[in-house]
């Protein structure tokens, strides 16, 4: 299943005709409840469903040919807790899978029904298909849910800057007669300034050790910079998203030698270049100084 993007904006768009929708800080998650059973597959249409036995589950309450689209989240002190999230799809055995869906337990923001008992909704406007969604899931309720919407934009604007504490990264935009726009960045989102994603071109150290990364903003004159040291977390995980591109080689041979960057205050830098590149979000409020902060890899699960 082909799920629908959502370009970037600054600004908050406002007129007639638009809804607004928080963005939940998760995994993209698209649930089938098919006759035989559920599955759930990620963005990348890898099929995940032994990592969320829970959602599995709860999906089975669906009637059969129904097709969702939506975030997991895992919920935490209050908020969101992305690293969380992770956790539940890195489970590496059912066994392991079953532990976290008790300890860590998920919950699923549905933000669309594509299908409904065996229907092909996605041609239908988005206020059709919201309705059918409400109806749908508020009689089952957790971990099953809709996400708000509103078409208030000044109420938009208050959850905008109100729900960051709660680990909302933002709001989604939709036309409410918009057809599901699936492979296509029709939809617009949202995010607070300082926190966006960029492209991850390259890293400085080893494949081993990777010590920072080599990013192009989608801002500015795409001039590559180089990020502040990562943590040591991720430090692992981009050594690991390294040697998945690379095929599981070892030794550090992944990324090619020979290409340099200018770092701030530093001058130039040797990188090894990543193509096709990983994407990161940073948090970056200038071109200049400081360097940006890489928080995590956005790597399908």
């Amino acid at each position: 299943m082909t799920v629908a993007l959502a370009a970037a904006v600054r600004s908050l768009p406002r007129g007639p005709g638009l809804a607004y929708e928080p963005k939940f800080d998760g995994h993209r998650l698209v649930v089938l409840r098919t006759l035989e059973g559920v599955s759930l597959q990620a963005r990348s249409g890898r099929i995940v469903t032994d990592a969320f036995p829970d959602l599995a589950a709860a999906a089975r309450q669906l009637p059969a040919g129904t097709v969702l689209d939506g975030e997991v989240v895992v919920w935490h002190a209050g908020r969101t807790d992305f690293a969380l999230v992770q956790r539940r799809a890195a489970a590496a055995s059912a066994a392991r899978a079953a532990v976290l869906a008790h300890a860590l337990p998920a919950s699923y923001a549905a933000f669309d029904v594509l299908e409904l008992a065996g229907l092909d909704l996605r041609a239908r406007p988005y206020e059709r298909r919201r309705a059918l969604l409400v109806d749908l899931l508020l009689p089952l309720g957790p971990p099953l849910q809709p996400v708000p919407m509103t078409t208030d934009p000044e109420l938009a604007e208050t959850w905008y800057e109100t729900l960051p504490a709660s680990g909302i990264e933002g709001l989604v935009v939709k036309r409410m007669d918009q057809a599901y726009p699936a492979g296509r960045r029709d939809w617009r989102k949202l995010r607070h300034t300082n926190v966006r994603d960029a492209a991850v071109v390259g890293y400085t150290g080893t494949a081993r050790r990777p010590l920072a990364l080599v990013l192009v903003l989608p801002v500015g004159d795409e001039t590559p910079l180089v990020s502040s040291p990562l943590t040591a977390a991720l430090r692992v995980e981009v050594a690991a998203a390294v040697a998945i591109r690379a095929g599981g080689a070892a030794g550090g041979q992944a990324g090619a030698r020979g290409a340099t960057v200018t770092a701030i205050g530093v001058g130039e830098v040797p990188f090894r270049p990543l193509d096709p590149p990983l994407t990161a979000e940073v948090r970056h409020t200038s071109t200049r100084h400081p360097p940006p902060e890489v928080l995590r890899l956005r790597t399908d699960m």
